[in-house]
């Protein structure tokens, strides 16, 4: 039945953790180059020529290309699998698939030739060649695609079960793939508008200011783009995993709805020193950045309680027994458990962005990735690597090579992910180290800072351990692992309350208009007020 949207999900993710494996070899790089070991003339005959082409790499593989073919070929699964129907066109995800990995390789060719060192964040005016820019739109319009395709299959579900509850699995990957359409308007007019024409010489120059504020309409919820697929599978698939049930149902529902509404208009908090931006503005997103957290704290008290409800299942008694009861052996759980402790670091660590004081101290300090490896390094990556130990196996139809291995890539990842992330926290905000840098050569560098370099540079060390036994688990899976004697059903949570969730929480209406109303007030003015002191005048530069 799921045949066709089977084997595209197998494709979408073998894509995906390859790009990975490309993106984590060269990441500890950076850390040891912090440390004092630049390795990096020796990649040169390999066509690595820098320091900051290896981490446009890093982050463009990893950020962007990992995230959204993983998340795009494991909403297709979900939403089909939880609908219990299959694809209404599969032609349309085929099409989005090769539009994606066209625009993967269009986008890897001046980034392998040094064309398009502009870091993931490619802010104007550093240039790229137009081929980079052209090749990041085409995937994000496959993306898009899915999403179409997605909703089409809804749509007939909803035909053939009229009066139905769509189930919570689909239900959140649909809104996951409704908040993405939305958001991505903002690099949508950045990429046809402003970067493509400008470097294909079109228009002479660009506006930087309206750059940055176009992406950063995309870039802070595109965290929240890599963020649910994971909530997804922490709500609906990981409290069956354990032996137990989803706490609440309804406020998983509400949760998805808040991070609809809330995801897109908090972007100038990454803009609070920009200037042009009436402060008023930047207030309001402030307001707006500290309310996203709310969904996010629901999350953990139902997550948390689901767990307690498997735990104390599996016989855990006392006020913390049940953690230990819960099935630590499990390579899929114990990373997802993992990666949800340290994600909520990570967002105790990224409510300091919220705050003007404190933002105009961290912001653009080492504080930042190490705040962005807590949350999309662990809390997404590191979940979508626990979800591949039971979504590989499943669709090549192979036993996992070894749970053991599973379970040492879990904690190592934990630990390596914990020293280097705390040696950054501890640069950024005692000694406002800065981000991006090659600090190896910088000429500033502080012998204050190497205790906090060397910790960060021994976790990227023992993340690379990590990353090797990943694939060396999920190579001998698919090429040498035993073939299953067992069918792998995808696991679905069931609603402890028995109940379904209130009607009010599966209508759309109110909740998009409300979510487009919020992206109106909060972005239309500062577009405005941009666009009526729009200067394309700025040149682009290479610094490479």
């Amino acid at each position: 039945m799921y045949a066709h949207e089977n084997r595209l999900t197998a494709w979408h993710i073998g894509i995906a953790f390859v790009a990975l494996m490309v993106g984590m070899l060269l990441g500890p790089l950076q850390t040891w180059e912090h440390a004092g070991l630049n390795l990096y003339p020796a990649l040169r005959s390999i066509g690595i020529q820098s320091y900051y082409q290896g981490l446009t790499i890093h982050g463009i593989l990893n950020a962007l290309v990992f995230t959204t073919f993983f998340i795009t070929g494991f909403l297709t699964f979900a939403t089909t699998h939880s609908l219990k129907r299959a694809s209404k066109y599969p032609w349309v995800h085929t099409l989005a698939l090769v539009v994606m990995f066209a625009g993967l390789l269009i986008t890897a060719v001046p980034l392998l030739l040094n064309g398009a060192t502009v870091l993931y964040t490619f802010y104007p005016p550093l240039k790229a060649d137009p081929a980079f820019y052209i090749g990041l739109t085409l995937v994000v319009v496959g993306s898009w695609i899915t999403g179409y395709g997605l909703l089409f299959t809804w749509s007939a579900w909803k035909k053939e079960n009229p009066g139905a509850q769509t189930p919570l699995i689909a239900f959140a990957s649909l809104i996951t793939m409704v908040m993405w359409q939305i958001c991505t308007v903002g690099v949508a007019v950045e990429m046809l508008a402003l970067n493509i024409p400008w470097s294909l010489g079109l228009i002479a120059g660009t506006d930087p200011q309206l750059a940055r504020t176009l992406f950063w309409f995309t870039g802070h919820p595109l965290v929240y783009f890599w963020l649910l697929p994971a909530y997804i599978s922490w709500y609906g698939m990981l409290p069956k995993q354990a032996g137990g049930k989803l706490f609440s149902e309804p406020l998983a529902r509400l949760s998805f709805w808040l991070f609809l509404i809330l995801s897109t208009p908090l972007g100038l908090h990454h803009q609070y020193v920009d200037p042009g931006i009436p402060a008023g503005w930047k207030a309001l997103h402030a307001v707006l950045t500290y309310s996203v957290f709310f969904p996010s704290m629901l999350t953990l008290f139902n997550v948390v309680a689901s767990l307690e409800i498997a735990g104390r299942a599996r016989g855990g008694k006392g006020t913390f027994g049940w953690i230990r009861a819960l099935p630590w052996s499990e390579p899929s759980f114990t990373a997802q458990a993992l990666a949800g402790i340290l994600f909520a670091f990570g967002g105790i660590s990224g409510i300091a962005n919220a705050s003007y004081d404190l933002n105009l101290v961290l912001h653009n300090t080492a504080w930042q990735p190490g705040h962005f490896h807590l949350t999309v390094g662990t809390g997404v990556a590191f979940s979508f690597m626990g979800i591949g130990y039971w979504l590989i196996p499943k669709l090549s139809g192979k036993e996992l090579w070894s749970k053991k291995f599973g379970i040492y890539q879990a904690w190592t990842w934990f630990v390596g992910m914990i020293l280097m992330s705390n040696g950054l926290h501890i640069l950024g905000l005692r000694y406002s180290v800065p981000r991006r840098s090659a600090l190896g050569v910088a000429p500033y560098a502080s012998a204050e800072w190497t205790p906090f370099l060397i910790e960060s540079a021994l976790g990227g060390t023992i993340l690379l351990i990590s990353v090797v036994l990943l694939y060396v688990n999920y190579g001998m899976t698919v090429f040498a692992g035993k073939k299953l004697t067992r069918e792998i059903e995808m696991p679905v949570a069931e609603n402890a309350e028995g109940m379904p969730s209130p009607r009010w929480l599966d209508t759309w209406r109110p909740w998009l208009l409300g979510a487009v109303a919020l992206v109106l007030v909060a972005y239309g003015p500062v577009i405005y007020i941009l666009l009526t002191r729009l200067n394309l005048t700025s040149p682009g530069f290479r610094v490479w």
